[in-house]
Formats: structure tokens, sequence, C-alpha cells
């Protein structure tokens, strides 16, 4: 069994400690955090910061999670444990339903009760959160978020690192362009650039703006 470290100790990482341990694929050893104070996390201890991760790796830990839920912030550890040698893994709920079809990167998070239907991509990094649903052809860009209750509906395109909020809605055929945030319970009836923030039912756009 190999063992795997987690990036972050947050209520996401939280969540995504507790899937890995059912699912019981990898040795938990422990994350490494930026609370200073932090010792330990449903058990596992807090091994240091961010700087220790490439002496872990000598020492033969080769696997990681990133459980932080900053889409930006979980790309760019992406990055950097990558260039360290890292191999990263998924974490998939056992209550989760995905079809056959559906392409998956790496650093994926499914949470409990997610369904993604036919023929679907769900790109690196992405988190897909606890009851939100995504429908055939869609594609998830890579460092995105779909927050907890989304509901997306078929052929759907969301753009890398954008973030939808709790419970939005986005009807068939919207293209959703990168590093976009969607208020929680929006409902998305047209196509969204990049880099915008839009909310509201339905959904209109507040500002547009850089990353």
């Amino acid at each position: 069994m190999h063992k795997l470290l987690i990036v972050g100790s947050g209520g996401h990482a939280k969540v995504i400690i507790d899937m890995l341990k059912e699912a019981g694929e990898f040795e938990l050893i422990g994350c490494v955090s930026k609370e200073p104070l932090q010792q330990e996390i449903l058990g596992f201890p807090i091994l240091g910061d961010d700087s220790v991760l490439p002496q872990l790796h000598t020492r033969g830990i080769n696997h990681v999670f990133i459980a932080i839920g900053d889409n930006a912030r979980r790309a760019e550890i992406m990055r950097s444990v990558t260039k360290m040698g890292f191999e990263i893994v998924n974490a998939i709920s056992k209550y989760s339903h995905i079809s056959t079809s559906v392409r998956l990167g790496r650093g994926i998070a499914i949470m409990p009760g997610v369904v993604i239907n036919v023929d679907s991509v769900i790109e690196d990094n992405a988190v897909i959160n606890t009851g939100a649903t995504v429908d055939h052809d869609c594609l998830v860009g890579a460092h995105s978020h779909i927050g907890p209750g989304c509901n997306i509906a078929g052929n759907v395109s969301i753009g890398q690192g954008s973030f939808l909020g709790v419970g939005c809605n986005v009807i068939p055929k919207i293209n959703i362009g990168e590093w976009t945030v969607i208020g929680a319970g929006a409902v998305v009836i047209n196509d969204l650039p990049g880099y915008a923030k839009a909310s509201g039912v339905p959904a209109k756009i507040q500002d547009i703006g850089g990353k």
C-alpha cells in the first residue's frame, strides 16, 4: 500500500481524509499545513509546512493529494509538487456515481452524492463538491470547483479555475470562461466570459477583471 501525504489541513482536507480512509487504497501518513499551531487533523499529524515536501519525497513518500479549496492556490501547489516528482492521486467517494465513459484527470476530488453522467470530462485538480451533478457531455476544466448542490446540465463547458458557488444551476450548452466566479444560487442561462464575477437569477455579470 502506497504512503499518501495530504497538502492542506482545513475543512476541505477533513472531507478528503474521510473519503480516502473509507477507500482504503493508501496509507495516510499525515498532512502539511501553513497553520503554525495546528498539530493534527482527524488523528493524523501535521508534519510541517510546504517546505518539508522535498524531504518527505526523498524519504519515499511519493503520493500526494492537494486538499485545498482555493483554486489558484491548489493550481500553484499542483505545479510545485509535480516538479518535485510526486504522483498526484484522485480522491473519489464511494458514495458518488460516475459513468464508465467519464474521463478523469489527476488530483480530482469527487465528494459524496456527486453524479457525473456519460461522456463528460473532468480535468486535473478539479473539485466536484458534495451532492453536485454534472450531466452528459460536459467539460469541467482544470483547477475548477463545482460547489455543493450545483446542477450542471448537458453539454456545458466550464473553463479552468472557475468557481461555482453553492446551489448554482447551469442550463444546457452554456460556456463559462476560465477563472470566472459565480455566486451561490445563481442560474446561468447565458454564456459567461473568462475572469468575470456573476450572480443572481438569472446570473448577470457584476465585474470583469484579472485572476
